[in-house]
């Protein structure tokens, strides 16, 4: 009796034919550091735009969480990277090809300046701090407000390849055909814009600044939509893998939570609550902002989850 063994890449754990490695820790990763790329991207142009004392809200308030959501981002990085001790060496060399590269510096810049940032109108907000048992935090403080526009020139476009980067770290990964499409780094970009806008909602000081980035957000979401119909289109208009790996989304397992929660509840729900609001009646601001908030953090979860499902077929 014959006996062959045959060897293939099918059976590969945590690899082929589904990958396995990347869990919850990086959604929240990806979500956080959109949310927070989006709201230093308006408290940067509401600066330079001199408007820190009429928009409150976006200029000082919402940039409160952007170092501890950077700081719960890393931290998740981190952890799911599996080997902690061993993350600065994420450092010690710069590819310009790499997403992952891009992603590390850009945070490296952005993270201390989001602290500068803050700390710059902090006594502002919290008029009883007291540093006289540390000299050190006044000159710090004139230091952040003497250079403070320097800082929204450099965040600004700092921010721009932050949103992008969560979007490319999928899109760069060829062997996931869900994943291997150029819209994601828009789409992501608008959608981390998109829960700023609506973070920004729930710290506006004024009816004035909550109906501002109301419209903000339904431009943002009228584009993200626009994205998401690009994005199931290019998959169509592809090669046979991304025709097979929008199935998931489009009558596959993922297709209540992809339209049903992300798409009606997320989008659509909150996109006519928004423009019900600006038309005068009274909406909670609360509702959509909520929604908007969550289904960013539902469309990351989703987007990771069901590009480990998908293959390369062969």
């Amino acid at each position: 009796m014959k006996e062959e063994i045959f060897i293939s890449g099918r059976n590969i754990p945590h690899i082929d034919p589904h990958l396995s490695l990347w869990e919850f820790p990086i959604s929240l990763y990806l979500f956080l550091g959109g949310l927070s790329a989006g709201i230093l991207l308006f408290s940067a142009l509401t600066h330079l735009l001199n408007k820190d004392e009429e928009l409150k809200g976006a200029s000082k308030w919402a940039p409160l969480i952007v170092p501890f959501a950077l700081a719960i981002g890393l931290f998740a990085l981190i952890i799911d990277l599996g080997n902690p001790f061993y993350s600065w060496k994420l450092y010690t060399t710069i590819r310009l090809e790499s997403p992952m590269s891009w992603g590390a510096w850009v945070l490296l810049i952005v993270t201390p300046l989001s602290i500068l940032w803050v700390f710059s109108d902090l006594r502002k907000l919290f008029p009883k701090l007291n540093y006289t048992k540390l000299p050190i935090l006044f000159k710090l403080e004139d230091f952040c407000v003497k250079y403070k526009r320097y800082m929204a020139l450099a965040l600004i476009p700092l921010t721009i390849v932050l949103g992008i980067y969560t979007g490319i770290l999928l899109s760069a990964f060829n062997a996931r055909p869900l994943w291997n499409n150029a819209i994601l780094g828009p789409l992501f970009l608008v959608s981390g814009l998109s829960t700023a806008a609506a973070t920004i909602i729930l710290f506006a000081k004024s009816s004035h600044e909550r109906h501002l980035f109301s419209k903000i957000d339904v431009l943002l979401i009228v584009i993200e939509m626009g994205l998401i119909i690009h994005l199931i289109m290019g998959y169509y208009a592809g090669n046979e893998m991304q025709v097979e790996a929008v199935k998931i989304l489009v009558g596959g397992d993922m297709t209540t939570l992809f339209f049903g929660f992300f798409v009606a509840l997320g989008l659509l729900l909150p996109l006519v609550l928004e423009v019900f609001e600006l038309m005068g009646y009274k909406v909670p601001v609360v509702v959509p902002a909520i929604l908007i908030i969550a289904s960013g953090l539902i469309f990351r979860v989703l987007m990771v989850e069901a590009g480990q499902i998908t293959r390369i077929l062969y």
